[in-house]
């Protein structure tokens, strides 16, 4: 197979960390004066870099890095993807044996899962098994835990970490409901449930 070089130039351009530097700037609340004294840079060039007019070498990125306080790869941050919002009134319940649990992310992620549970007292999960780690975060009520020959009791605020492939079950003790948050982490490759 033989690679064809970029002939165009915005193919070729360095990224823009202009709006970055400003950013890390003013959130700081440093004047351009104050960093280029700092950083040992000329006014008139950190302005070009702020408005992505000149881009910066990496030893200019290593002085305004340190005269602002911030990593380097912070310059490199693209912001044009907003973070994923999942409000609780659009997360739907489904019915599980003696409870119901919902999916809390907002489903984008292919390698995570986070899942809260309710469950009434007396009712499990069955012994059950899936790929990767599983997270749980107890947040009311008492669980019985079973992995193989470990047998664990969690209350509010306890947690635990198992790996699923390994036959589990969870059972709802005591004498009101047991809520957890699971947190499934799937290995690369592996599918999730």
């Amino acid at each position: 197979m033989v690679m064809k070089r970029p002939t165009d130039n915005a193919a070729r351009r360095p990224p823009a960390v202009g709006r970055q530097i400003r950013r890390w700037r003013a959130e700081r609340g440093l004047t351009l004066a104050k960093v280029a004294e700092a950083s040992g840079l000329n006014v008139g060039y950190l302005s070009q870099i702020e408005n992505d007019k000149a881009s910066p070498s990496l030893s200019c990125l290593s002085a305004l890095s340190s005269a602002l306080d911030v990593p380097i790869a912070w310059f490199l941050v693209d912001e044009t993807h907003p973070p994923e919002v999942t409000r609780w009134a659009e997360r739907r319940w489904r019915e599980i044996p003696g409870g119901r649990a919902r999916t809390v992310d907002a489903g984008g992620s292919s390698d995570i899962s986070i899942i809260e549970v309710t469950v009434e007292p007396g009712h499990s999960t069955g012994v059950h098994t899936h790929p990767g780690d599983e997270h749980h975060y107890v947040t009311a009520g008492r669980f019985r835990v079973t992995q193989g020959e470990h047998v664990t009791e969690l209350g509010p605020g306890d947690y635990l970490r198992w790996d699923g492939l390994v036959p589990h079950d969870a059972e709802a003790i005591g004498d009101t409901p047991g809520s957890m948050l699971i947190v499934r982490l799937t290995r690369h490759g592996e599918p999730h449930d």
